[in-house]
């Protein structure tokens, strides 16, 4: 029995050691590449207001709650077509929402019934149903160091202010 423990004993060491060697750390490199998302934004029907754009890595807040967001970039708009870059922004999957802010409030204005009632955008630009846009619809992947994406804004009511 002595003979027995000791075999795999020796068995285990033997199969073990060269597989946790070869998950040791050779040099201590940052494993997580990074990359750029420059994100176009086309159809801005005008330039009153501020634009933001949010990065989400999960679904949690998508679309309308940028605290939630991964990141958020905001601007004032000085044409009906802009641009945002997310730099150093770790490989992975993502959507980004759109916002054009007209009067400059710092939120998505809503109307009674729940509509947005100031111009929005998302990234794939999907098909928007009853109940907004989905994250599983908007995700894209950063998956090299820089990669561009075109948002269309759509608006579901005329301008209060032409």
């Amino acid at each position: 029995m002595k003979k027995f423990v000791t075999l795999v004993f020796v068995l285990f060491f033997a199969f073990a050691l060269p597989l946790l060697a070869e998950n040791t750390p050779q040099e201590s490199v940052d494993p997580k590449e990074t990359g750029s998302i420059i994100v176009h934004i086309k159809d801005l029907r005008n330039i009153n207001g501020m634009l933001g754009a949010s990065l989400y890595a999960s679904k949690k807040g998508f679309p309308d709650t940028p605290e939630r967001s991964y990141s958020t970039l905001i601007k004032k708009i000085t044409s009906t077509e802009d641009t945002f870059i997310f730099e150093n922004i770790p490989y992975g999957t993502y959507a980004i929402s759109v916002l054009h802010d007209e009067n400059g409030n710092g939120k998505m204005d809503k109307n009674f019934f729940g509509l947005p009632t100031e111009g929005c955008g998302i990234s794939t630009n999907p098909k928007i149903g009853m109940g907004g846009p989905n994250y599983n619809n908007s995700v894209f992947t950063l998956n090299s160091k820089q990669m561009e994406l075109t948002i269309n804004t759509r608006y579901l009511f005329k301008s209060k202010n032409p």
